[in-house]
């Protein structure tokens, strides 16, 4: 039998239907090529030329309050806009586009401009996770509205444009592709069988003991078996749970909790996408 620890093979993702290659044994090769510098992070508690701190000026002449906790607002820039005009174009089935609109959300974690999640307590995150769930909630709720993606891009090599801590929301007419993906293998894998994918396999990884990262009883953080990239982390509950702000008090205090572990632990490579 093979040795799939040493030979070359490839994982089946049942999340989005598709094949991963793994080439486990190219570990072993030389390597000469780019390697970072240690990022040091000195940054102060308040930066006067931040525009995510308190009382500072955004870059579009607004001003931020004095905001002690969470603080949200749209984009300056936003990646979409509510009132772009509808349209598409079609020059026989080869240059297609259409027009698609959106809502985007600016949320700051916390006044502090010198923190991360890593550096937050689990009170402070459990207050970022209920601002996910008010906004994951509000724009929802809008007829124009059909998926709403709360992320964070940390760090330099991750393009964020400012180390103040901050994640990002995008509310979208349409589903994006991967997420369709996703949403089409979870459906058919209950259908099917009978129980959600994500409980079978929190179930499975549990009992096996290899990929787990964090266990707090009712969310793990776990190394996907079919993981793609060299840091990736996947963060689920054990039980089905349809959306974010369908968590308890119980739900998102354990949510807080299994952020700050994974945050503490991977802080210099820390990302967050919902």
């Amino acid at each position: 039998m093979a040795d799939f620890f040493e030979n070359p093979h490839k994982r089946y993702n049942p999340l989005k239907d598709e094949w991963v290659l793994v080439s486990p044994h190219r570990l072993k090769r030389p390597w000469q090529g780019k390697v970072e510098d240690a990022i040091l992070d000195d940054r102060p508690d308040y930066d006067p030329k931040c525009y995510l701190c308190p009382g500072n000026e955004r870059a579009n002449g607004e001003r931020n309050p004095q905001y002690e906790g969470t603080y949200v607002f749209d984009n300056d820039f936003s990646a979409l806009l509510i009132d772009a005009d509808p349209g598409e174009i079609n020059e026989e089935d080869l240059l297609v586009a259409r027009a698609e609109r959106g809502h985007c959300r600016v949320v700051c974690f916390t006044p502090r401009h010198d923190l991360t999640l890593a550096g937050m307590t689990q009170k402070q995150i459990r207050a970022v996770v209920d601002t996910w769930a008010d906004e994951y909630t509000n724009l929802g709720a809008r007829p124009e509205i059909g998926y709403v993606q709360i992320f964070e891009n940390k760090g330099q090599i991750m393009g964020c444009s400012n180390p103040h801590p901050h994640g990002q929301i995008w509310a979208t007419e349409s589903l994006p592709v991967e997420v369709e993906k996703v949403d089409q293998s979870l459906r058919k894998w209950e259908a099917e069988k009978g129980e959600g994918l994500l409980v079978q396999y929190a179930r499975l990884e549990r009992k096996k003991q290899e990929r787990i990262v964090c266990d707090n009883g009712d969310w793990i953080a776990v190394v996907p078996f079919w993981a793609k990239w060299p840091y990736e982390i996947m963060i689920q509950p054990v039980d089905k749970i349809p959306h974010i702000a369908a968590l308890d008090d119980r739900g998102r205090d354990a949510l807080a909790d299994i952020l700050r572990r994974v945050a503490v632990r991977y802080d210099n490579l820390f990302r967050c996408p919902f």
